[in-house]
């Protein structure tokens, strides 16, 4: 299950984030590092699945 999520975290890293925590804090800082700047974003979420 952790590989469909890392493929997602790439595709839309907030959505690999919330399938794993769901609507918590690490889920709208995903959004706001997405925003900011792609790779931020998947980096962030791949560090969130991995370390869960």
């Amino acid at each position: 299950m952790d590989i469909i999520r890392i493929i997602l975290s790439i595709l839309l890293p907030p959505l690999g984030v919330f399938l794993q925590v769901g609507l918590g804090k690490h889920f709208w800082i995903n959004v706001i590092l997405t925003l900011l700047g792609y790779i931020p974003g998947i980096i962030h979420a791949i560090y969130i699945i991995v370390t869960r």
